[in-house]
């Protein structure tokens, strides 16, 4: 399994420290350490971090919670506050940035420090859990389904991304000419079928247009790579944010011969 990525989001050096050393001991994946509001916004925006941990007072014009409330309702990250500030005025706070900030087990917890490393995974555990369990949810009910249903029915090979670029999807035509299964590449870098893809990029131009059409290499079943022409379109969740790459290419009987 893929270990989560998170950013933490604290200005003072020595808890910082402490904070990033008990999570890689528990083996996830600490993106990054900022210190002011601004930085995690802007860094949630660009690296997607699966988790923030957040320390209320922070310096500079936005505070932890002003930070969290943008990256909560523009990017979906979930939030874990970790603070000494408990107040209820603070409490209030929080608790206007999302209605379920303190239900156990919703995307938002509370946490003092100094803090045990058990309450921290923990609450880490459960959130990332939950998570992936409302992303599940709305694939079931939403417009996801729908879009894998028909797909596994055209005769072009289909391949869907998260913005990390990390495999969602393959419908059976894609199945069948990387020589793998859908569960196989599940959650595996896309840049092992497609090497030289640069998703940033695709994402950028996503801002000028809503299909861009591009060669590009892909592996075969043979493990050779052939040159294909295809199309990347974006994924958008009901909020209407880009959430992750459709890639649709052609396979002509000769390329399928080859394979």
């Amino acid at each position: 399994m893929t270990p989560a990525d998170i950013l933490v989001v604290e200005d003072e050096g020595i808890t910082a420290k402490d904070i990033k050393n008990s999570l890689e001991k528990a083996e996830y994946n600490v993106l990054a350490i900022v210190t002011t509001g601004e930085d995690a916004v802007k860094f949630s925006e660009e690296k997607k971090p699966d988790l923030v941990i957040m320390d209320i007072k922070l310096e500079g014009k936005l505070d932890g919670i002003d930070a969290a409330h943008i990256i909560e309702s523009k990017f979906g990250i979930p939030i874990i506050y970790l603070t000494s500030y408990s107040d209820k005025n603070t409490i209030e706070r929080v608790k206007s940035t999302h209605p379920a900030a303190f239900i156990v087990k919703e995307p938002f917890e509370f946490l003092h420090k100094p803090f045990e490393e058990n309450e921290l995974y923990t609450a880490i555990d459960i959130i990332l859990y939950q998570n992936k369990g409302v992303s599940e949810s709305y694939n079931s009910k939403g417009h996801y389904k729908l879009l894998e249903s028909a797909l596994k029915t055209v005769s072009d090979g289909a391949i869907a991304t998260d913005l990390k670029g990390r495999i969602i999807f393959m419908n059976p035509v894609a199945e069948k000419f990387a020589g793998t299964s859908n569960d196989g590449f599940i959650g595996t870098p896309v840049g092992k079928l497609i090497p030289d893809l640069d998703l940033n990029d695709i994402n950028e131009r996503f801002n000028s247009t809503d299909v861009i059409e591009e060669k590009f290499s892909i592996k075969s079943d043979s493990r050779d790579f052939i040159t294909i022409e295809g199309t990347f379109n974006p994924i958008v969740n009901e909020s209407d944010v880009l959430d992750g790459v459709m890639i649709i290419f052609k396979i002509n009987d000769d390329q399928m011969l080859f394979n």
